[in-house]
C-alpha cells in the first residue's frame, strides 16, 4: 500500500484544514488508518485512527472535539478534518495504514506511511 498525504498549509489559530490520505496498491479498504504528527525535536504522536469500515474511531485527548477522522473506501482516501486549530497543532502530519481490524495508536503498529504534510498554525 502506498500512501500520499496532502492538504497541509498555514492557517491562523481558530482556522480549519482538511488533510487527505490517498491510498494505492492493495485494497486499502481492509486496512485501519491513522494520523500521527511530529513537531520539531519531538516524538511522533498519535492523533486519530479509524477502522477499516469507518465504524470505529479513536482520538488523542488533545484533539478530541476538534478533529474528525473519516474515510471513503470507494475513493481509497482517508481524511482528517481539523477545526479550531491551535498553535500547538503545528507539526508535520503523517497518515499511516495497518492490516487488520484493530485500531492502532502507536507508530510501531503501522506498516505503511505517507510522506507527511506540514501544518503551521500561527497565533
Amino acid at each position: 500500500v502506498q500512501l500520499q498525504a496532502s492538504g497541509g498549509g498555514s492557517v491562523q489559530a481558530g482556522g480549519s484544514l482538511r488533510l487527505s490520505c490517498a491510498a494505492s496498491g492493495r485494497s486499502s479498504s481492509s486496512y485501519a488508518m491513522g494520523w500521527f504528527r511530529q513537531a520539531p525535536g519531538k516524538e511522533r504522536d498519535f492523533v486519530a485512527a479509524i477502522n477499516w469500515n469507518g465504524g470505529s474511531t479513536y482520538y488523542a485527548d488533545s484533539v478530541k472535539g476538534r478533529f474528525t477522522i473519516s474515510r471513503d473506501n470507494a475513493k481509497n482516501t482517508g481524511y482528517l478534518q481539523m477545526n479550531s486549530l491551535k498553535s500547538e497543532d503545528t507539526a508535520v502530519y503523517y497518515c499511516a495504514a495497518r492490516r487488520g481490524i484493530v485500531i492502532g495508536t502507536t507508530p510501531g503498529t503501522y506498516e505503511y506511511w505517507g510522506q507527511g504534510t506540514q501544518v503551521t498554525v500561527s497565533s
